[in-house]
């Protein structure tokens, strides 16, 4: 990674993290950042993260290599007509919004097809902020990269993506560069034309928060007086429903920016629905056996290997008596072994055989060192 100097305009959880990121790698970047709340940014800067605080779009920008807008969607587009007149030679502008359409296509209206790369980490969190972003957020993420496309209608010959075509090397060069700056940060690079971009994450991210919203208002609107849908809602429902917990404000952004792919994919899930509340209706067991063997050997066939839109959860269940020291005694075998629990907590209510401790860990290691510890200690492991 070439890139000495660089500016986020943005510093929440995920320009923190991808600063803190490279930051790790490389101690001697210099990095600067701008955003309204500036508390944020000096204590980014307390923490060695940043090194400059910027006062808006202005003269220090010249000096970068790189500058990461990690605004919400709607905004980022709007700031390169600001950011064009302070980028040096050589210097070039990313993004990390989940949409990519519209701003691909401000970056063609304002002639800045060869000085702009789409990007988007796949990883997050239900915390935004700052102060929620860690160094390692994007380890094992997929980092989509979604070149821009010079002419906007492309000449590349048929067949060829347009970061293909040998008549590009400015494109291709832009390509080496964020795909080396995702690795830095352990991020798994992947390159992708931006409309298919859109239409991708609205069918695998968007509509699964449309989702799990509409399910979780469903059920409120559904209980009874006495809230016994709440009381007892864990489990599945808890795991199906959990991107629901994320920023209200930033759907509804990312809803309105990517309008047309999650119109598609949304009409053809209610038509799914429609299909399958007909076939309850019609008692049809043999459609409804297939619905859920195809979906099972779907899902099953889809690689843990990278994150998601969220940050994997590590955990599993262990069970135990609950008597009095139960916790502490587990906890203390952990502790010995220099594992860290991010969270430890009863299962109150145990619908797919959960143990009666859930553990939660902040690394997949740490998870499989403790249950081998747990288990030389005879603890049953339910996964």
């Amino acid at each position: 990674m070439k890139e000495q100097t660089i500016a986020f305009i943005g510093l929440g959880l995920i320009g923190g993290s991808i600063a803190r990121g490279l930051k790790r790698f490389n101690p001697d970047i210099t990095i600067m950042a701008y955003m309204r709340t500036r508390t944020k940014l000096e204590q980014a800067k307390k923490e060695g993260i940043i090194d400059v605080i910027l006062d808006g779009i202005g003269e220090p920008l010249k000096a970068c290599d790189v500058i990461f807008l990690c605004t919400p969607v709607e905004y980022n587009a709007q700031y390169l007509t600001a950011i064009k007149p302070f980028l040096k030679e050589g210097a070039f502008i990313t993004d990390v919004g989940s949409t990519k359409t519209s701003i691909h296509r401000e970056a063609a209206r304002l002639g800045l097809n060869d000085r702009f790369i789409g990007g988007h980490p796949m990883a997050g969190s239900e915390k935004t902020g700052y102060e929620h972003s860690t160094d390692h957020l994007l380890e094992n993420a997929f980092y989509l990269i979604t070149p821009a496309l010079k002419p906007w209608k492309t000449s590349s010959p048929e067949g060829k993506k347009p970061w293909e075509n040998g008549d590009e090397p400015r494109t291709k060069e832009l390509i080496r560069r964020l795909t080396d700056m995702a690795k830095a940060i352990g991020a798994i690079p992947l390159i992708l034309d931006f409309e298919e971009h859109d239409k991708v994450v609205a069918a695998i991210s968007h509509l699964p928060h449309i989702v799990a919203s509409s399910l979780v208002n469903l059920v409120r609107d559904s209980d009874n007086r006495d809230g016994i849908m709440k009381q007892v809602a864990a489990g599945g429902f808890k795991d199906i429903t959990r991107i629901a917990s994320s920023s209200p404000e930033m759907w509804e952004q990312i809803c309105m920016a990517n309008r047309e792919p999650i119109i598609q994919v949304l009409s053809q899930y209610i038509r799914s629905l429609s299909q399958i509340l007909s076939q309850i209706q019609d008692s049809s067991q043999t459609e409804l056996l297939e619905l859920f063997a195809s979906s099972r050997e779907y899902r099953d066939s889809i690689t843990d290997r990278a994150k998601g839109a969220l940050t994997p959860e590590y955990s599993f269940s262990v069970d135990i008596v609950d008597e009095a020291g139960a916790i502490s005694t587990l906890s203390v075998i952990l502790a010995a072994k220099g594992i860290n629990i991010k969270n430890i907590g009863i299962n109150n209510n145990r619908e797919q055989g959960e143990g009666a401790l859930r553990i939660t860990f902040y690394e997949r290691d740490a998870m499989e060192n403790a249950k081998k510890q747990l288990e030389k200690y005879h603890y049953e492991i339910l996964g």
